[in-house]
């Protein structure tokens, strides 16, 4: 099966790995352990110096919940600003209320910000209430991707809703599983969901 790699990378280094390793997209973060943050600008324009596949950024100014100030939706607005003028391809974003939902308004203000910009909406779709009702919201801010574990800590553990997920995006978005993925379980995931890109840390890369 021909899959999709994309790599989450926490330095320059790791990207340049993750493209001598084969991967067909690389995303930039800081403070993996936190879920990942924006990296710095030197790491963006350098990594986009160096790399020839897609080079994705994360948008998100703090690690904790996905629940945004104004200033902190401020701070993301001119983030993307960044990116866009470095080259950068896509970013990645996601945006909560206080119920659970998708924030369509803070979220379609990011999705403007990146014009041409490709736009994944990133793991806080994993603490959304209703899995399927936020896929269509996803998807009516014309979000490319959706990075997710099925509303479980390892996707491996949340294949029948990534399946169910994959099935109602259909054409319209895609369903980008992500979390505790490697060399040993990715072909099973592949076959149980019926998703073709994969998202993996650096430390478990493997070869496409």
């Amino acid at each position: 099966m021909d899959y999709k790699l994309e790599i989450c990378a926490n330095s320059v280094m790791s990207c340049v790995e993750a493209q001598k390793g084969g991967a067909y997209r690389v995303e930039l973060c800081a403070a993996i352990p936190e879920g990942g943050t924006t990296p710095s600008y030197g790491d963006i324009a350098v990594a986009r110096e160096l790399l020839h596949i897609k080079l994705n950024v994360i948008i998100r100014p703090r690690g904790g919940d996905f629940l945004y100030s104004g200033l902190e939706h401020k701070i993301m607005l001119k983030d993307i600003e960044m990116c866009r003028k470095l080259g950068v391809d896509g970013i990645v974003i996601g945006c909560l209320t206080e119920e659970g939902d998708v924030d369509m308004e803070r979220c379609r203000e990011l999705v403007e910000a990146a014009e041409k910009m490709d736009v994944t909406f990133h793991r806080a779709f994993d603490q959304c209430r209703d899995p399927f009702i936020s896929l269509e919201d996803i998807i009516s801010l014309g979000c490319s991707r959706i990075l997710t574990s099925g509303q479980q800590p390892k996707a491996e553990q949340g294949v029948d809703l990534l399946k169910k997920l994959v099935q109602q995006a259909g054409e319209r978005t895609i369903i980008m599983p992500g979390s505790g993925i490697n060399e040993n379980n990715i072909a099973k995931i592949a076959r149980e969901t019926g998703a073709v890109e994969f998202h993996l840390s650096a430390r478990e890369a493997v070869e496409s």
